[in-house]
């Protein structure tokens, strides 16, 4: 083909003649000389105009822009929601350790029938007995001798007596020591003795009933130690913090300690509990550093250092439980409320007391040197525990 060819580059129209296709309209498409390239042309289909949105949606001067999909505040939403989830996960397993690890220990605790026959009518508020013996069971030869406890003779005895009194109506709590020597009626028995005698003539139950013939109260609880759980409750703290007034050197109690404020481990806080020999007041000081020792532990037991500490807090229930004896209707509850009110008594929020004192060098014909009580004293503040009175000061006769 010449390059003067006039059709040279445009489309031909289909003639008519050449076969099926001849009625094709123009529109639907041309047929280009086999020599030349073939070409389609088609009109432009027909769009639908755009939807325009509505004014409610757009913004004037604003051109809305797409969010990514995976856009910044989108993931801080995630991760705020983990983070939620994870601390409330941590949350509850926390508090059901908190309350699955005294369970536990409770329920291995040993119990005692310290019920009497008869009791007061019970009072306003509640009273627990809290006894420390010096029962050496558990204990090797080794540990009575580093313990400094002395030879096993026999039965046991108390070193210490308290009474925790918690009030119904929000009053400060109250502990009250009984010196173990107080010359008193022991019931059954035909005669007055030391207190501590109804323990080892009777147990829990016969000190129980005693104590309520003495006072007047009705004891609602009762939780009993050794020296030996002493000692591993003590040191399951890591030891506690206790001021020492004046140096103490008791060969009998094993201890030599300084004055002033120090940590105290198992063996040295035993001794301290126990020693009356390097007192001047004898028993009754005694008795004072045992409401002032007991007070320190519970208030270490209840730090965060204690209870946010898996192995100290496992370990501290598991000494509790090995060294306690409860009677058989005190409650778990109950147990709480003692250690709650010695924490307040350590703390300032309650009454650390003892019973009024006539003389503590009473001669008598079966018990030797024994406490006489101030009965007119006694008797008042007994009657005010009995009506849960709130003590906001020492009564008479009662300061250490």
């Amino acid at each position: 083909m010449s390059a003067s060819d006039p059709h040279e580059g445009r489309a031909v129209p289909i003639p008519q003649s050449i076969g099926p296709q001849a009625n094709r309209t123009e529109d639907q498409g041309y047929i280009v000389d086999t020599r030349r390239k073939v070409t389609f042309s088609r009109e432009p289909r027909h769009q639908p105009p755009p939807v325009a949105a509505p004014p409610s949606a757009r913004r004037p001067g604003r051109v809305s822009q797409p969010q990514p999909r995976n856009s910044r505040p989108g993931r801080a939403r995630i991760y705020v929601r983990r983070f939620v989830a994870a601390v409330a996960l941590v949350g509850m397993v926390t508090a059901a350790y908190l309350v699955v690890v005294p369970l536990r220990a409770w329920n291995a605790v040993e119990r005692v029938d310290n019920s009497p026959a008869s009791s007061p009518a019970a009072g306003a508020g509640r009273n627990f007995l809290l006894v420390g013996s010096d029962s050496r069971e558990g204990l090797s030869a080794a540990e009575q001798a580093e313990l400094s406890t002395g030879p096993d003779e026999g039965g046991k005895r108390t070193d210490s007596i308290m009474i925790v009194h918690v009030s119904d109506r929000g009053n400060p709590p109250v502990i009250v020591s009984i010196p173990r020597d107080s010359y008193v009626p022991i019931p059954g028995r035909g005669s007055s003795n030391k207190i501590n005698a109804a323990f080892a003539f009777g147990g829990a139950r016969l000190l129980t009933e005693t104590v309520q013939q003495a006072t007047g109260l009705h004891i609602d609880g009762y939780l009993e130690i050794g020296f030996g759980g002493f000692a591993r409750v003590v040191d399951s703290l890591g030891g506690v913090d206790i001021c020492v007034a004046r140096d103490m050197k008791d060969e009998l109690a094993g201890i030599d300690l300084k004055a002033g404020c120090q940590v105290l481990d198992g063996k040295n806080a035993l001794g301290y509990v126990r020693s009356r020999h390097s007192d001047p007041r004898g028993d009754l000081g005694r008795a004072e550093r045992q409401r002032q020792f007991l007070g320190a532990v519970m208030k270490k037991a209840a730090t965060p250092a204690t209870v946010l500490n898996p192995s100290r807090y496992l370990a501290f229930a598991d000494a509790a439980s090995a060294g306690l004896i409860v009677g058989s209707d005190t409650s778990l509850g109950d147990a709480v409320a003692i250690m709650q009110a010695l924490r307040a008594v350590g703390n300032g929020e309650g009454l650390s007391l003892q019973v009024p004192i006539e003389t503590a060098a009473l001669q008598t014909k079966n018990a030797g040197v024994a406490v006489k009580w101030n009965t007119t004293q006694a008797k008042a503040l007994f009657t005010a525990l009995r009506n849960d009175e709130s003590l906001t000061a020492p009564p008479p006769g009662t300061a250490p």
